[in-house]
């Protein structure tokens, strides 16, 4: 494994690759479920060129979608959760209980959907940060509630950073 950083908007996002070059992590300063560092191999800024360019290229408001190849590491319940978020349409949200529901499960599943979505370990470009409490309010967010809505604003904003 190896990762690389980039500045942002939102701080430095720590990009973790596979040895096969896919994209195991997005991770922001102060991230709460961010693996040591150590475990992410040698720093290297060159690789996942394509990531650092299409995030780039999210910031400035000119792209609503990603398409990089990704290794989504967890539990299948996990994974599952992962791949409903990249469902959410840029600029939209949606909250736990609908998400459990988009699942095919009750909205009592909403608190292991929210469980489950907290760890996502590729945030932005798997946009956790797009799933919100059932009265639209924020709730938490690995990377923090302040750069969660900093994300939603800009997605509604198309392009506010």
């Amino acid at each position: 494994m190896t990762y690389a950083v980039m500045d942002s908007p939102v701080g430095p996002l720590t990009l973790v690759a596979s040895d096969e070059g896919e994209l195991t992590g997005v991770y922001m300063a102060e991230h709460r479920h961010r693996p040591p560092i150590e475990t992410f191999g040698l720093r290297d800024d060159s690789v996942l060129p394509d990531v650092v360019q299409q995030l780039k290229e999210y910031f400035a408001g000119e792209r609503t979608t990603f398409d990089v190849p990704l290794k989504l590491v967890g539990t299948p319940f996990q994974q599952e959760v992962w791949t409903a978020l990249k469902d959410i349409p840029y600029g939209e949200t949606t909250t736990y209980g609908e998400l459990a529901r988009t699942l095919g499960r009750s909205a009592a599943a909403s608190r292991a959907v929210g469980l489950a979505n907290g760890k996502n370990p590729i945030s932005i470009i798997v946009p956790c940060h797009r799933v919100v409490g059932s009265t639209g309010g924020l709730t938490g967010y690995g990377g923090g509630l302040e750069r969660k809505q900093a994300l939603l604003d800009h997605e509604r904003a198309d392009g506010l950073f």
